[in-house]
């Protein structure tokens, strides 16, 4: 349980990092919009080879993948529905007008999208291999982008410095125990409910990278994004393969 602790806080600590550095560097919009779509072909690559394709091998032919996959979709889009229509919807653009968006919301919002990733890290221990460097390099490298930007925008909204930083930390607590859960409650599990959970994170994550994150990466980042998604693709693809 330590460890789906300790390497769920080591991936969310990237959030800490991208907001520090938005804060203190000058970090071009295009810029963040490459890294964004790297950061968005690591983690396709992580739900394709280390979630649903480890569903797809606790139990296959039952249902449980579709299922879960359609779970995790759903209860993202419904999630990030109700954040948006709070204020929340512009949580990961660096364009940000004073005032616009509930701080309750954009906090919501930033959690609705990290809980899944960091789900994953716990549910991956459960194998007993130890931990997937492939996920662990997805959550991390997917985690600083989206830090990066909404810090810009938060500071473009009137965000105070210690408020930004504080809300990362809570995050990165949060990211955390989520790992936590994600190994404590799934523990004894059978492979039913554990193909379930892992497609249903799989699904969530997919969703969110097309709701939020690839849009803002196109948006930022131009025609070069395509490369950068495939790029991320392959080289976690590689280290799914090399584990």
């Amino acid at each position: 349980m330590g460890a789906a602790l300790g390497w769920g806080l080591f991936a969310g600590s990237s959030l800490i990092i991208g907001g520090v550095l938005a804060l203190v560097l000058p970090i071009k919009e295009r810029w963040l919009g490459w890294i964004m779509a790297f950061g968005a072909g690591v983690l396709i690559s992580a739900v394709a080879y280390e979630l649903v394709a480890e569903a797809f091998e606790t139990s296959a032919w039952n249902g449980s993948l579709g299922l879960g996959l359609s779970a995790g979709a759903l209860t993202f889009f419904v999630g990030d529905l109700v954040i948006d229509r709070m204020g929340g919807d512009e949580r990961k653009k660096m364009r940000r007008t004073a005032g616009v968006g509930s701080g309750l919301a954009i906090v919501l919002g930033i959690v609705l999208d990290g809980i899944p990733e960091s789900a994953v890290i716990g549910l991956g221990l459960l194998e007993g291999a130890g931990v997937s460097v492939a996920v662990i390099a997805a959550v991390f490298l997917s985690n600083l982008p989206e830090a990066i930007a909404a810090t810009t925008g938060l500071v473009a909204g009137g965000w105070a410095r210690g408020r930004i930083l504080a809300l990362w930390v809570l995050v990165t607590v949060v990211s955390g125990l989520a790992s936590l859960l994600g190994y404590a409650l799934f523990d004894s599990a059978g492979p039913d409910a554990l193909a379930f959970v892992l497609a249903f994170a799989g699904g969530a994550i997919l969703t969110m990278l097309a709701d939020t994150m690839m849009p803002e990466a196109f948006e930022h980042g131009g025609k070069l994004v395509g490369l950068l998604t495939t790029l991320g693709f392959g080289l976690s693809f590689a280290l799914s393969m090399l584990e």
